[in-house]
């Protein structure tokens, strides 16, 4: 990979820190031309350039191109939020994509990035950058940084950016602990939205939104960059998805399915508070209180200017597609929606793109409701007030309003479903091909799911502007579940050889209040957890696949990793296992969450031909594990079927069971939730498709913790063993030291192993210390004082040892 390719990642580096400051682990620069300079900068370019060259290690010539008129893009404001969704962000983002995939070179787009990373609002730079990053063809297979490395303000409670800049400020790199992101801080537990805010708030989940929006920008001068295979129909499935399994969440946690917001004139019930500061706009995020309505906008600093009414009309309109089962054109022609590409259509003009057949007529209906929700607090900007998390994609998914706008949205995508003949026994069923049984093996028994908490780290260090440099980790709480193995027993009587596709979605089997759900209501639940290809020999096989290799999610890694430590280049081996396709559901979230005593849900299994479904193309290169929900990069969508066949319409069956053809199998399962948190330990999966494993502690530098439960009593002792700097789980030690040493020893284990490095001060000290060993750290704790140690994010030690920290 050429110089000029990897230094364009230097500018996701600190994003609001100058380009001619240090960039990156190796302290690289850019040496600027003056005139690249802005104003108030230029008289000291000198000066500059001396000051922050004089100790880096690499410095980047940059070339004094003839610059393109950005005169649109610096429109918005440095210091200001940018939306996808508010026209005017849209069209200077359009404006600078263009320039950006339009420069001839990697040279020249490196030499225009640092002119405008000096100059444009950050969060569109970004964008932009990213967007350009992902369709030139001399980029492509750069690594783009997760936006919560980025700028992780949009993630986590600013509480977090205070202390992360004193412990990179206060404690040197290398020995710095992760600081602890508090859990369901938006709200009290009296609230009862808040008990899927787990889901709402996951970082994972806000980053598959905010990605998947960077791979389908829906404007650009360069038409394939947004006419991707079966766009429109992603838009719908992903987001049906996502309906789905947070309806599921709801009844995990004995709630309702979000009520549509169906009535634009009603008030919302549900307020939001956000708990969010923009570190580029230096503005708290603002609330939407509970009962605000959508007002007509009237914001000339963002150009907006539409009534309520109009939001009506473009409803109307589609409906009015959908009733005719034909779309007006320009010239005033109507095309069928037809059962191959209707729902495509629909999808394009309900995320009103370039690809939309008549844009002026049919309006802008699903972005322009996240941007009238998102000035409900403000429509007139009286108050000076921005835009809330509704208008933003990597923040919307945490507003409950958010779902209950798009439950609304696919509402309306199911009118068109509906009018579809239901699917016919020739085209579900496989003859010869019988699934005689499906179900699970896992850590919590036959056909029994594990659900629990478990804490992971994010590093911060790329987003924290203006600090010291090195890592800097956060550690934050999130759902996860124990890895299973679906099992499938299939008999091919046909007597040759087949080729099927396996087909598996998990669903309620009950509603919040424990009702049992009919069928058609079941049927809009269906969660995709996986789909492949499956050889079947003649006679009866077992079929094995491991959850890790869903083709819905991808790894922790690719969702929350360092891009830094990613090993070799681009399509080399080294890095087969990590090259980071970014758009994917969070493996962590395949699972909803269950409840205590077991949730039922329902497995379903089925084998298609898969000579009926195959797409014939060439997949070698690309990122394939997550493709159900994202597609496949510049290439078409592999499955011919409907996204989500064979549920995608409804059916005459009065119940599952009914609606079941001989390649089909159901099992009856339950999802079990402990309330308890677990640690990232090694032997987490790093691939879906493969079986390579790694620790992330290892990756990390980080001490695995021992386990402790909510409570926090220690549910699994770990022994640790200091190699170098790196701390690294002995786990053949672990039944001895539980066994043997108790709750007081494994504390002392773990302090003293990661206080090894000592000195003669400390070591003198030692013997004022009660029960002391030779590093300072005591023999016994009480169980107050390991809770006030599990509870910090970093601590120093009684002995005054400067690197007894914690």
């Amino acid at each position: 990979m050429s110089d000029a390719k990897k230094n364009l990642l230097l500018f996701f580096d600190r994003p609001t820190e100058p380009c001619f400051m240090q960039k990156g682990e190796n302290k690289s620069i850019f040496q600027l031309p003056d005139n690249y300079y802005p104003e108030k900068y230029r008289s000291t370019s000198n000066t500059i350039a001396d000051r922050f060259g004089s100790d880096a290690t690499q410095t980047i010539p940059i070339r004094n191109i003839s610059l393109p008129n950005l005169s649109l893009p610096m429109q918005l404001p440095y210091n200001s939020q940018f939306s996808l969704w508010v026209p005017k962000h849209k069209e200077m983002a359009t404006k600078l994509i263009d320039i950006f995939i339009g420069m001839r070179d990697v040279e020249d787009l490196q030499s225009l990035c640092s002119y405008c990373q000096l100059r444009i609002n950050p969060y569109l730079f970004n964008y932009c950058l990213s967007v350009a990053i992902l369709h030139r063809e001399d980029t492509k297979g750069l690594n783009i940084p997760t936006f919560a490395e980025t700028f992780p303000d949009k993630f986590m409670d600013p509480k977090v950016f205070r202390k992360a800049r004193e412990v990179s400020t206060v404690v040197p790199s290398g020995n710095r602990m992760p600081v602890v992101i508090p859990q369901n801080y938006t709200a009290s537990e009296w609230d009862q939205e808040q008990r899927v805010a787990y889901f709402r708030e996951d970082i994972g989940i806000n980053l598959h939104h905010w990605h998947w929006h960077l791979v389908y920008p829906f404007d650009s001068a360069d038409r394939t960059i947004v006419a991707k295979d079966r766009r429109g129909e992603l838009f719908y499935y992903m987001h049906q998805q996502i309906v789905a399994r947070y309806t599921t969440e709801r009844f995990c946690n004995k709630l309702g399915a979000p009520r549509r917001f169906s009535n634009f004139r009603e008030p919302i019930e549900e307020g939001y508070f956000p708990k969010l500061d923009s570190q580029v706009a230096s503005r708290a995020w603002p609330p939407r209180f509970a009962g605000s309505t959508i007002r007509d906008i009237d914001r000339p600093v963002d150009q907006i200017r539409v009534d309520v009414a109009q939001l009506e009309t473009w409803r109307d309109r589609f409906l009015d597609a959908i009733d005719k089962m034909s779309v007006m054109l320009k010239n005033g022609r109507r095309v069928p929606l037809d059962e191959e590409t209707g729902i495509d259509m629909l999808g394009n003009m309900m995320e009103s793109s370039i690809l939309s057949p008549n844009r002026d007529f049919y309006g802008d209906l699903h972005n322009m409701g996240h941007v009238f929700i998102s000035y409900s607090h403000d429509p007139d900007h009286r108050n000076l007030e921005q835009f809330g998390v509704m208008g933003d994609s990597a923040t919307a998914m945490r507003d409950p309003v958010f779902y209950r706008w798009h439950a609304y949205v696919d509402d309306l995508f199911q009118l068109y479903k509906n009018k579809l003949p239901p699917y016919t026994t020739d085209k579900l069923d496989f003859p010869g091909v019988r699934v005689a049984s499906v179900s699970v093996e896992s850590s919590g028994g036959p056909n029994v799911f594990r659900t629990q908490w478990e804490q992971s780290t994010v590093e911060l260090g790329r987003g924290l502007d203006f600090t010291p440099r090195g890592s800097v980790l956060a550690r934050f709480t999130h759902l996860t579940h124990d890895d299973f193995t679906y099992v499938i027993e299939v008999n091919n009587t046909s007597g040759a050889a087949l080729m099927g596709t396996v087909r598996l979605f998990l669903a309620p089997a009950a509603d919040g209040a424990g009702a049992p759900l009919a069928f058609a209501d079941q049927r809009r639940l269906m969660i995709e957890l996986d789909k492949f290809t499956q050889a079947l020999p003649a006679g009866s096989s077992t079929v094995r696949r491991r959850s890790a290799q869903s083709s819905v999610t991808i790894p922790y890694e690719r969702t929350f990793r360092r891009q830094a430590a990613r090993p070799g280049e681009p399509g080399a081996a080294p890095a087969a296992d990590f090259d980071f396709c970014g758009c994917g559901w969070p493996h962590h979230m395949l699972l909803p969450k269950g409840a205590p005593d077991g949730f039922p849900v329902v497995l379903f299994a089925m084998v298609s031909n898969w000579a009926e479904d195959r797409v014939e193309q060439d997949t070698a290169g690309t990122c394939t594990d997550a493709a159900s929900y994202c597609g496949l990069r510049d290439r078409r969508y592999p499955d011919r079927r409907a996204m989500g066949f064979p549920f995608d319409r409804p059916a005459p069956a009065a119940s599952l069971a009914d609606f079941l053809t001989p390649n089909m199998s159901v099992r009856d399962c339950s999802i079990r939730f402990s309330d308890a948190v677990r640690q990232r330990q090694q032997g987490s999966v790093t691939s879906n498709a493969g079986a390579s494993q790694t620790s992330n502690n290892q990756a990390s530098n980080i001490p695995p913790f021992a386990n402790f439960t909510h409570s926090g009593n220690l549910t699994q002792n770990t022994n640790l063993t200091q190699t170098g700097s790196l701390i690294t789980q002995n786990e053949d030690s672990i039944q001895n030291v539980s066994s043997q040493n108790g709750l007081t020893d494994i504390t002392h284990v773990l302090a003293s192993s990661v206080f090894s490095q000592t000195n003669n001060d400390c070591n003198r000290n030692n013997d004022k210390l009660p029960n002391s060993k030779e590093c300072g750290c005591k023999e016994t704790y009480t169980a107050e004082e390991i809770d006030a140690l599990i509870r910090k994010p970093y601590y120093y030690i009684k002995c005054n040892h400067k690197q007894h920290i914690f």
